[in-house]
């Protein structure tokens, strides 16, 4: 695996910034919660959607229980169709693997669909190494590619980004005229990017699904880049994490409504291309298709029974918008490129837990992703599982639990002396009086606890306990 260069304490600084900045926060906070309010929408008014959940996650279960079966079957099938298929442990080997085909076809661009399996191992990094000119043709990661960042979001790269910033981007790099109507600063896009279809020697994209039985790549889009990218080149690859496949042709219904639906609360996403093979006489499309099944970690998580159901996922990122961590801090935060509930899962798994260390703890365990996961993964199990594989393998130093050991001792010793337990409630309402407004303490004064409203409100008590209220009732 490569250096990623991830130090995941960084998340404490960066999702510091991104709350001080009130329009980064504002854009992430009504991003998300319109993205999460469309699936609500679009999932309560339709009966099967349960069905179709457990659907989804038992095709899945399917697959990873017996995934060397399925990768057989899938390869098997797409050689028969006429595809070469690739085999890659590392990001190097991927990075290996896709320059070489490209300087076969002597192209000296390629055209690329949105893929955060290539934004994974560096791709664009490892092309432009080798004289290779890259071209994000999703609108998000074009955005995202003429900033030099990294995705901010699984489903919407450039979720943080204002149309003023977008404006200044093409005004700075591609001489557009400056404008912050949104259906002409994707015109403008969409002029850049039309010649490169037609130059570009080599197309790449990802692929949301890959069908074991007939070998063939789904891709789901909204925008129609992704069939130029994989129609008009002569060459077509494909970069496919082995968690992708699915079993049948006849499961890809499941998922495409589970995707649209979990992912931007659309019915159905604009484009479903299935893609079985290069072009047969009289057809479109490219002389070649390779597919790059892609480890790069993956095989470790298989490996481990508790961690096994994170390769469930199908990244549609209905766990970011609805975290409210996420809407908080923001994706880059993360470090990498996978962000939010599900990004604190594959971080540390793909990277180790050393280099990602507090991204386990990055999260409230208030089940919001599980809630809204279209396979059902029980992310906040896993997380509680790696943040004990934290603290086994990669502990705090001494002294940064200095505070903390004789602070849960007391409450340990509190909470089993129920009439303590009562008093210092009681102390605690009163002593809260001249801070408490409208239900919320906005500020307490005192070292360490002064930390918790530093960035956000705490719950004041209730006028009386649970206990007391019980009594009565």
């Amino acid at each position: 695996m490569s250096d990623t260069g991830i130090h995941s304490d960084e998340i404490h600084q960066i999702g510091g910034e991104t709350i001080a900045n009130p329009r980064l926060a504002e854009a992430y906070r009504s991003s998300t919660i319109r993205l999460y309010t469309h699936r609500l929408n679009s999932v309560s008014g339709f009966a099967g959607f349960e069905r179709l959940r457990e659907a989804g996650r038992e095709a899945k279960r399917q697959v990873i229980e017996n995934l060397d079966y399925y990768l057989g079957q899938f390869a098997d099938n797409v050689e028969r169709n006429g595809g070469k298929v690739h085999w890659a442990d590392t990001a190097e080997e991927v990075c290996r693997i896709v320059v070489d085909i490209v300087r076969r076809a002597t192209a000296k661009e390629v055209v690329k669909a949105k893929t955060m399996v290539a934004e994974e191992v560096e791709l664009n990094r490892a092309l432009e190494g080798a004289g290779i000119r890259p071209v994000e043709t999703d609108l998000g990661e074009f955005i995202i590619q003429l900033a030099g960042e990294r995705p901010a979001h699984i489903v919407g790269p450039a979720i943080h980004k204002t149309r003023d910033d977008v404006s200044d981007l093409f005004v700075k790099h591609i001489n557009a005229e400056r404008t912050n109507v949104p259906e002409e600063l994707t015109a403008i896009a969409r002029r850049a990017l039309r010649e490169m279809f037609q130059k570009a020697g080599v197309g790449l994209s990802g692929a949301n699904f890959a069908v074991a039985e007939t070998g063939t790549v789904v891709t789901v889009e909204n925008e129609g880049n992704i069939r130029m990218c994989t129609t008009i080149p002569r060459v077509h690859i494909a970069l496919v994490g082995i968690e992708k496949l699915i079993p049948r042709l006849a499961d890809l219904g499941v998922f495409i409504r589970l995707l649209g639906r979990s992912g931007t609360g659309q019915k159905l996403t604009t484009y479903t291309s299935l893609l079985t093979g290069p072009r047969r006489p009289g057809e479109d499309g490219p002389e070649e298709m390779h597919v790059v099944m892609v480890d790069n970690g993956r095989i470790k998580s298989l490996a481990d029974p508790k961690m096994r159901e994170m390769l469930y996922c199908i990244r549609c990122g209905a766990c970011l918008n609805a975290c409210p961590v996420y809407r908080k801090i923001g994706g880059h935060a993360y470090g990498w490129v996978y962000s939010g509930p599900i990004g604190a899962l594959v971080t540390p798994e793909f990277v180790g837990i050393g280099q990602a260390r507090e991204l386990p703890f990055a999260s409230s365990l208030c089940g919001a992703c599980r809630e809204v996961c279209p396979v059902k993964i029980n992310i906040p199990d896993m997380l509680l599982h790696l943040r004990s594989e934290a603290q086994q393998h990669a502990p705090k130093p001494t002294e940064a639990l200095l505070p903390e050991r004789p602070a849960f001792r007391l409450w340990a010793w509190v909470m089993r002396h129920p009439a303590l337990y009562r008093l210092g409630a009681k102390f605690a309402r009163w002593g809260q009086f001249p801070l408490a407004r409208k239900g919320w303490i906005r500020k307490i004064p005192t070292y360490p606890v002064s930390n918790w409203t530093k960035e956000r409100d705490f719950p004041a008590l209730a006028p009386e306990s649970f206990r007391e209220r019980w009594k009565k009732l």
